[in-house]
């Protein structure tokens, strides 16, 4: 991802850091974003919850109605991206 960091990019993710109460985040991402494209990111997230449990491609398809392919992408970034979609997971399970 390193090719894709910019100045804006930074500026975006630090505007996002600023945001301090899930009121803020709404108001935010819903004038940033569509709501199908947050649709989207909430269900990829879902995706990548439900496969860090063992859930099964076609039991998450049924679930969020997302299609293989996305499903593929998502345990793909879980297996050999970033560690994204694990930080997020592994935080949301230290908050509950």
């Amino acid at each position: 991802m390193k090719k894709y960091h910019t100045k804006e990019l930074d500026e975006l993710f630090e505007a996002i850091l600023a945001l301090e109460t899930r009121e803020e985040c709404y108001l935010f991402f819903e004038d940033v974003c569509t709501i199908k494209e947050l649709r989207d990111i909430s269900q990829r997230l879902k995706t990548a919850k439900m496969l860090a449990q063992g859930a099964n491609y076609a039991e998450i398809g049924k679930v969020t109605g997302m299609s293989t392919a996305t499903i593929s992408r998502v345990s793909k970034c879980l297996e050999y991206g970033g560690g994204g979609y694990q930080t997020i997971i592994d935080r949301l399970k230290e908050q509950d």
